[in-house]
C-alpha cells in the first residue's frame, strides 16, 4: 500500500489514534493498531453460523440461515470503545473500516455465499437526526465495499421511536421493539436471501423484531450479522 505525501503530512499534523488503546496509528493502520486488532476478542462464529451462542438466541423463534458477530462485546472493556465511539462520539468511519475488516475475514469462511442483499437495521428518524448517521449503515457500507453486495436501506423503516434498551431486561426489550418495523418495499426482498446488519446484539430483540417483519414476505430468507455480541 503506497502512502501519499499528503497522507503522511496529515498524520503528522493531526495524528490518528487507535480507538482501543489510544496509541498513535501508523499511516497503514486504520481505526485499530495491529496489536489491538490481533487481540480483538473474536467470536469465530462464522465457522459455525447455524450453531453458536448468538444463533441460539433465535432458535425456535425465527428461521435464520446464518448468524455471526465479529467480536465479543463487554461494557467497560477497552474494546467497547469501538462501539462507543461509533455510536456516540461522531465517528462513522469506524463502522466502515470495521465492516470491511469483518467482511474480509468472513468471506474466507463462505459466510456471504448466496446472500442477495444487505439491509442495515434502520434507526428512528429522530435518533438518526440526533446522531447524523446510522451506524448499521456505515457497517453495511464497509461490508458492501468488500463483498460487492447491494445495500437496500429503504426497504424497512421504523414506525415509531422506542426507548433506549441499555438498562432493560430481556422481556422489556421484546416489548419495547414489538411492531416498530415495517417493510415498505416487498418486491425488493421477495424470494431473496437478506443479510440484516446491526452494531451489537445483546438479547437479539431488535434484530428479531425486524427479521419477523421481513420473513412475512413470500420466499425470503434471512441471515444476521453484527459487529459485537454480548456474552450472557
Amino acid at each position: 500500500m503506497k502512502i501519499s505525501f499528503w497522507h503522511r503530512l496529515l498524520d503528522l499534523i493531526a495524528p490518528r489514534l487507535c480507538v482501543v488503546c489510544g496509541r498513535r496509528l501508523s499511516p497503514t493502520e486504520e481505526v485499530l493498531c495491529v496489536a489491538c486488532n490481533m487481540h480483538l476478542p473474536r467470536t469465530g462464529f462464522q465457522s459455525s453460523p447455524l450453531d453458536n451462542p448468538m444463533a441460539r438466541l433465535f432458535w425456535g423463534l425465527i428461521p435464520v440461515e446464518r448468524v455471526a458477530a465479529l467480536f465479543y462485546y463487554e461494557a467497560g472493556s477497552r474494546t467497547s470503545n469501538i462501539l462507543y465511539d461509533l455510536k456516540y462520539h461522531d465517528h462513522p468511519e469506524i463502522g466502515y473500516v470495521m465492516g470491511r475488516l469483518m467482511a474480509s475475514e468472513f468471506m474466507a469462511a463462505g459466510f456471504f455465499e448466496g446472500i442477495d442483499l444487505i439491509i442495515p437495521l434502520p434507526l428512528a428518524k429522530r435518533r438518526q437526526r440526533q446522531r447524523g448517521y446510522n451506524q448499521s449503515m456505515e457497517l453495511a457500507r464497509g461490508i458492501s465495499s468488500v463483498t460487492g453486495l447491494t445495500i437496500c436501506n429503504k426497504v424497512v423503516c421504523r414506525t415509531r421511536f422506542e426507548k433506549s434498551q441499555t438498562q432493560m431486561h430481556h422481556w422489556e426489550r421484546q416489548e419495547n421493539v414489538a411492531h416498530v418495523f415495517k417493510v415498505e418495499d416487498l418486491r425488493a426482498v421477495r424470494g431473496r436471501h437478506v443479510l440484516l446488519v446491526d452494531d451489537v446484539i445483546t438479547t437479539g430483540a431488535t434484530m428479531m423484531a425486524c427479521a419477523r417483519e421481513i420473513l412475512k414476505t413470500e420466499g425470503v430468507r434471512v441471515s444476521l450479522l453484527a459487529l459485537g455480541f454480548t456474552k450472557s
